[in-house]
């Protein structure tokens, strides 16, 4: 991993875009929040796609079957990635909390010049265009399985692989997001 960060760093680096901004889609398991904190320690300002899945009201079954569909991107262009393409120094928006199925209490983060958003379903097409590169996590199907595992328990990991797995797939393949990215890292167990 520590090969990737010194590609994206050095991308940044030469990079005449400011802020410069990155993608970082991918598998769940694949290393998505691990790069974005590793990118973070280094002084970079991390958005999570987490933060913007849709609120219970969105969830029509019409949106829940597009490719995609339980990200709330508008929102996330209009409140984190417009604002940043705009110059502006302070980004604030609610983050939307899973457990509660509801917004929490507005977050105010100061942008830096570089900029990561981490999380499935931000190389979404309505979004491709406000980043500077696009980054792309994979794993094997076992490896995926076992970190899952490992980090929600066994209960949790079955959700995964007969619910949100399946629609991530959805969404890599309709958009072919692993194909258009101009990084694509595979990790390793």
């Amino acid at each position: 991993m520590q090969e990737l960060i010194q590609k994206i760093s050095s991308l940044a680096e030469k990079s005449a875009s400011y802020p410069f901004i990155a993608a970082i889609d991918g598998r769940c398991g694949a290393g998505k929040s691990t790069l974005a904190d590793m990118l973070e320690q280094k002084g970079w300002t991390v958005f999570q796609m987490d933060d913007f899945f849709l609120q219970a009201h969105q969830r029509t079954p019409e949106r829940l079957n597009t490719p995609g569909g339980n990200a709330d991107r508008e929102r996330f262009a209009r409140e984190v990635l417009i604002p940043l393409r705009l110059g502006e120094d302070v980004i604030t928006y609610r983050p939307f909390n899973c457990k509660t199925m509801s917004l929490l209490d507005t977050v105010t983060v100061k942008r830096g010049k570089f900029c990561a958003v981490e999380g499935s379903y931000c190389c979404h097409p309505e979004l491709w265009e406000y980043y500077d590169t696009h980054i792309f996590l994979t794993i094997d199907s076992d490896e995926q399985m076992k970190r899952i595992t490992a980090r929600c328990g066994s209960g949790r990991a079955e959700a995964f692989k007969n619910r949100w797995i399946p629609l991530e797939e959805k969404y890599f393949s309709a958009f072919r997001v692993e194909d258009r990215a101009e990084i694509v890292f595979k990790s390793q167990n």
